[in-house]
């Protein structure tokens, strides 16, 4: 066997998670070392109890191995150790990293994702505010993370689509398994545009107790965590504290005040989530690392002093910059000018505010930075 498919096989083992394999590995070098030493052996490191060496030395590894190759090649999956330098960087750095991931589509190490998540149920109100998001933060390059449940999850993931963006949709199952049934179609639209992954083996069946477990990757994929309608016992709400904990930024969108799909979200506002209205919102906040993102990506062009108008601006960017200058200008003024909608000039303005073209004063009135 490879290491991968040792690392497969002990990512199978019951009793074994992400903790005890890494302190596995550590103590014995590799994976295979781990599958070919005796129960006295795996004992002596004391690092799992009697009945979980005796799941490993029972561990039809051969039979498991033989079934999850054929899934893997069947489905066009691809196996990412966490050792690999493939691994996206922002999820090895939470805790209990998944030692495997499961991967239909391409993850790119480096990329800067925002999650989208909440409820199963939600009102067309929520669902209208994940697409908006979605396609808002998609339209800058931002990753969409969400999880491809109903609602608000689905929206989130089909905003970003049509704003053919990149989106990441992480499974609670295995991905021989298409959860929820009806979202077939949406699966492989996201895996050609982004990916769909998950730790779970091919065959793990959408059992409840593995959604908790897969809203860490949701975060841990994300600079931060958007959530649209939750109630107090959304899993949405978990998601958020997994992102607390990573050091992740958690923002809130509000609802109407009488709505219970809405008091999860008005209690994390309490909590001190960050209340916003709009893709700008998620901006400001995480504008240095948005910055350092794109400016690494060379979407906006850089240099050691002020970019000009001419410095790698897109069309729509260029029209809309004729229309400032050193006089504060509304935006209404500007979506008159230009003939874009509102949302998009918002867009526009945005992108070149992050290339320090522009400056927004209050009452988004906008000038030409100096």
């Amino acid at each position: 066997m490879t290491e991968l498919e040792c690392l497969l096989v002990l990512n199978a083992v019951p009793g074994l998670g992400n903790a005890r394999i890494k302190n596995l590995l550590e103590a014995f070098g590799s994976a295979s070392k781990v599958l070919s030493a005796d129960a006295k052996e795996l004992a002596a490191k004391n690092i799992i109890p009697g009945s979980v060496i005796g799941n490993i030395r029972c561990f039809d590894a051969d039979q498991y191995l033989k079934k999850e190759l054929e899934l893997i090649k069947k489905h066009h999956v691809k196996v990412i150790a966490v050792n690999d330098a493939h691994y996206p960087e922002s999820l090895k750095e939470i805790p209990d990293a998944p030692v495997l991931l499961y991967v239909k589509g391409s993850v790119k190490k480096d990329d800067v994702g925002i999650a989208v998540v909440g409820s199963r149920r939600a009102s067309l109100y929520g669902v209208a505010m994940a697409e908006k998001i979605a396609i808002g933060l998609a339209e800058l390059g931002v990753v969409i993370v969400s999880g491809m449940a109903r609602g608000v999850d689905t929206a989130a993931h089909r905003g970003a689509l049509k704003a053919r963006g990149a989106t990441i949709a992480v499974l609670g199952s295995g991905l021989a398994h298409v959860y929820p049934p009806e979202n077939k179609k949406l699966f492989e639209e996201i895996a050609a545009s982004g990916a769909i992954v998950s730790e779970f083996s091919m065959d793990t069946l959408p059992l409840a107790y593995n959604f908790p477990r897969r809203n860490r990757i949701i975060s841990g994929l994300a600079l931060g965590v958007v959530v649209v309608e939750a109630s107090n016992k959304s899993g949405a709400l978990i998601t958020s504290r997994f992102a607390l904990e990573q050091g992740k930024e958690v923002f809130a969108v509000p609802g109407k005040i009488d709505n219970p799909n809405a008091q999860g979200v008005h209690n994390l506002i309490k909590q001190g989530a960050k209340l916003i209205s709009g893709v700008e919102d998620v901006i400001e906040e995480l504008k240095p690392q948005f910055e350092h993102y794109l400016k690494e990506k060379t979407v906006f062009a850089e240099s050691s002093s002020r970019v000009t108008a001419t410095d790698g601006l897109s069309d729509e960017e260029n029209l809309l910059y004729r229309y400032l200058n050193s006089e504060a200008v509304h935006v209404d003024t500007l979506v008159q000018s230009s003939g874009f909608s509102a949302p998009r000039a918002m867009n526009v303005l945005l992108k070149l505010e992050l290339r320090h073209l522009v400056k927004q004063l209050p009452g988004k009135l906008f000038v030409k930075a100096s």
